[in-house]
Formats: C-alpha cells, sequence, structure tokens
C-alpha cells in the first residue's frame, strides 16, 4: 500500500491511466472524470477520518452487472450469461487498530462492525451491517484472521437499478478483505461467494450467485452452477456495438426494497418442484420426469409454481443456446432467444408485476413501451430479479437516440441508459 499522496501521484502517472482505460473502457484522453471520481473518493476518506500523512491506503473497485441470459436460474444451480458494467463503486481503503471497521458509503453514511463480534444478528436482517459482518465472519471460517478498517465508499450503481447494488457492494467489501487480510488469494469467484453468504446467511436474502459472480468477475461470462461451491465459467468474447447495437438499461421507476417476499417465492416454489420430485434444486430434476409428472405436481403445488419451473427448463437451454449463438457470432440468433427469454419471464416466471396492486405494473408497460419503440428489431426483456427495477435492451445502433428520448418521455428523463460491458469486475485499482 501507500500514502494518500503517494496514491494521488500514482493517479498521474502513465502507467496507471493505461491501467484505468483498460478498467473503465476508455481512451487515455477520456479519463479525466475517472481520476477526478477516485481523488474524491480519497478526498472524502480523509474528511471522514482523519487519516495521518504516513496511513497507508489503496484504492478499489467492483463492477455493476447487468444479466445477459439465465433469469432465476442461479438459485437451482443451473445456468446464467452475464456480464460486467462500467458503472461501479470504487473505496479508498486503510487499515486502522481499533478492531473496527468504519465504512462510510456516501448517500448512506456510517457503518461500523466491531471484528470481535462477527455472529448473525438477527435484528440487523435486510441492513448494510450484516452484509459487512457475514463477509468478515466468512472470512475467518476461511482461515484468515480480520482486523479493522476504515473505507470511503462512492457509487454510481444505483440501489434498485437491477444492476446488483448490494452484490456490487459485497464484492467491493471482498476486494478489501482479500487484500488487507488475506494477502489476494482468493480468487474473485471466491470473493463473489462470500458475498452470496453474507447476502444468504446475514442480510436474511435468499438470492442466487449470480450477481456477485458477474461484478467479481469481469467481461462478459457463462456460468454453470451445478457445483454450488466450485461454478464453471469461462469467459465469452463479443462486442455489442461491433454487431451495431447498444445495450440498454432502462430504469422503470418502481423500487425492489418491499419486495423479498415476492423474490423469495420463486426459489421456494422451484426448490417446491424439485422436493417433490426427490431433487434439492431442479438442475438436479430431468425435464422428462417433470413433464411426466405435471397432474401430480399440479394439484400437490399449485399453477405457479409448476409455470415457474417450465420458465427454468426451457431459459437454461436457451443460455446454452445464447453462448454458442455469441461464439459464432450469430447476433440475430442471439436476440431471438432474449427475446423468448424475456416472453417466458412474463407468462411464466411472472416477475414482472406482482399483482398485488393490478393499477401498478411499470415494468409491463416499460416493456410495451420498449417493444413499440424498437418495431420488431433488437430485443428486451425483464432484467435481474424482476418485479420492478429495470427492463434491457438491446438496441439497433441508428435507433439508440430515438429510443432513448422515447423510453425518457414515459418514464422520465434519464430512464434509459446506455452501458459498456467492462473488462474487470473485482479489483485493486491503485496499492
Amino acid at each position: 500500500m501507500s500514502t494518500i499522496e503517494q496514491v494521488k501521484e500514482q493517479l498521474t502517472t502513465q502507467e496507471c491511466r493505461r491501467n484505468l482505460a483498460g478498467v473503465y473502457c476508455k481512451t487515455e484522453e477520456q479519463l479525466e472524470p475517472v481520476c477526478r471520481r477516485l481523488e474524491g473518493v480519497l478526498e472524502g476518506f480523509c474528511r471522514t477520518f482523519s487519516p495521518g500523512a504516513d496511513t497507508q491506503v489503496f484504492l478499489c473497485t467492483a463492477a455493476g452487472r447487468t444479466e445477459v441470459g439465465g433469469n432465476h436460474t442461479d438459485h437451482q444451480q443451473g445456468k446464467v450469461l452475464a456480464a460486467s458494467v462500467d458503472l461501479d463503486a470504487v473505496a479508498c481503503v486503510g487499515a486502522n487498530d481499533l478492531g473496527i471497521v468504519r465504512l462510510y458509503s456516501e448517500g448512506y453514511g456510517l457503518c461500523e462492525v466491531r471484528t470481535d463480534a462477527l455472529d448473525k444478528v438477527p435484528s440487523e436482517e435486510n441492513t448494510t451491517p450484516a452484509l459487512i459482518r457475514g463477509i468478515l465472519a466468512r472470512t475467518v471460517q476461511l482461515g484468515y484472521t480480520v482486523g479493522g478498517f476504515d473505507a470511503y465508499i462512492r457509487s454510481d450503481v444505483p440501489g434498485g437499478s437491477g444492476l446488483s447494488s448490494s452484490a456490487c457492494y459485497e464484492v467491493l467489501v471482498g476486494v478489501m478483505v482479500n487484500h488487507l487480510f488475506c494477502r489476494d488469494e482468493l480468487s474473485m469467484a471466491q470473493v463473489a461467494m462470500m458475498g452470496q453468504y453474507a447476502e444468504n446467511v446475514y442480510f436474511g436474502k435468499p438470492s442466487g450467485l449470480m450477481d456477485q459472480m458477474a461484478c467479481a468477475l469481469g467481461g462478459i461470462v457463462s456460468i454453470d452452477f451445478a457445483d454450488r461451491d466450485h461454478p464453471e465459467y469461462r469467459q465469452v468474447h463479443f462486442d455489442f456495438m461491433e454487431a451495431g447495437h447498444a445495450l440498454c438499461i432502462v430504469d422503470t421507476g418502481a423500487d425492489h426494497a418491499d419486495l423479498t417476499p415476492d423474490y423469495g417465492a420463486i426459489p421456494a416454489e422451484m426448490r417446491g418442484v424439485a422436493a417433490a420430485l426427490g431433487k434439492e434444486v431442479l438442475s438436479q430434476v430431468n425435464p422428462q420426469d417433470f413433464y411426466a409428472a405435471l397432474p401430480t405436481l399440479r394439484a400437490k403445488l399449485g399453477d405457479r409454481a409448476v409455470l415457474r419451473a417450465i420458465h427454468y427448463f426451457s431459459d437454461v437451454e436457451r443460455v446454452e443456446g445464447q453462448v454458442q449463438a455469441l461464439e459464432a457470432g450469430d447476433f440475430d440468433t442471439f436476440l431471438r432467444l432474449v427475446t423468448q427469454s424475456g416472453q417466458s419471464s412474463w407468462m411464466y416466471l411472472q416477475n414482472v408485476a406482482t399483482y398485488r396492486d393490478c393499477a401498478d405494473q411499470p415494468v409491463a408497460v416499460a416493456l410495451a413501451v420498449a417493444q413499440h419503440l424498437l418495431g420488431g428489431k433488437g430485443a428486451c426483456r425483464i432484467h435481474g430479479g424482476g418485479f420492478a427495477g429495470t427492463i434491457q435492451a438491446f438496441v439497433p445502433l441508428e435507433q439508440l437516440e430515438q429510443f432513448r428520448a422515447g423510453m425518457d418521455a414515459v418514464l422520465g428523463a434519464g430512464a434509459c441508459r446506455v452501458l459498456s460491458i467492462r473488462p474487470v469486475g473485482g479489483a485493486v485499482l491503485v496499492d
């Protein structure tokens, strides 16, 4: 690590700027806002924690993510296609000798967790301290000793955006802990699993592992979760822009915040189907056995659980098809599969609306408007967990400005964002 002044100096060097250009998908001439943002994080660290001149710090990052294929397939140990995007969270981090982790996040304030009290605190569920405590606890379980540290965090991954702000935060804290206490021995996949552990066990949200893996690994990545402890993944090299399309994420204006029961019902119902067939998760079920048992399953579990399982089996197949299409350069087939996935999520998975308030269906409206603006070209679908948050669209470049203006006119200025896939997920930027 380096002193704060040394880190500031490094940010001006050509080597550091070349590295940042690669991380953020920028030319060196476009880096000024990136460097100003990192300098702002350093200043925030100094303002918040009043470090000494010799305090050793480092800068780190974790990416937001976009789900490209496999909607709600990860928690059934299925297959997904996901990618890191160029919105991220960054932090300035330094050790302290207080035995306390102090994390200040812009817009949210200070969280403190003692390193000698890492058991789960039930009253902390659904709070940021639960995530921090869970990651520290998992680090200790892996055989490492943790200590106190300070971190100042700035994020441009909006909460409730469908870009996985919580997973991004978890991976960022995991990168900090890995660098400070684990000698960077943990792979980014292991860092992702630490985040999932914290979210499942301490935070109390039954999420799969896709979000954390996509935030951690970088690029477009195909992931198979059949082996829960050792998920298989590989990079898929493809440039959407070179294929004449922009990747857009559209904020529907609806918030994820109070939807945990709706999210939780999806894995619970899918697991119920698997259990009725003598298995733990749907990836262990032969689809032929499932379809043969449909009358019994409907009578026992109801139609929604059965429909959600139907979505799972078809979407896993589509992931394989999407990977093959991208690797073969067959973008038309890829777009067709994206459209089919979106239709399956809407009809079978049923995560476009909660239907608790039938008058309020912002995601459905966003999808309808997107389809109208695309006019049969490109593709659009629900993005991420669903029920609220965002939709995803692949928009022909010649239609991009019209599409963005049309979505913003209905959903508000800035609702439609054009994203780039970035090659780096979680990483130390300057040490």
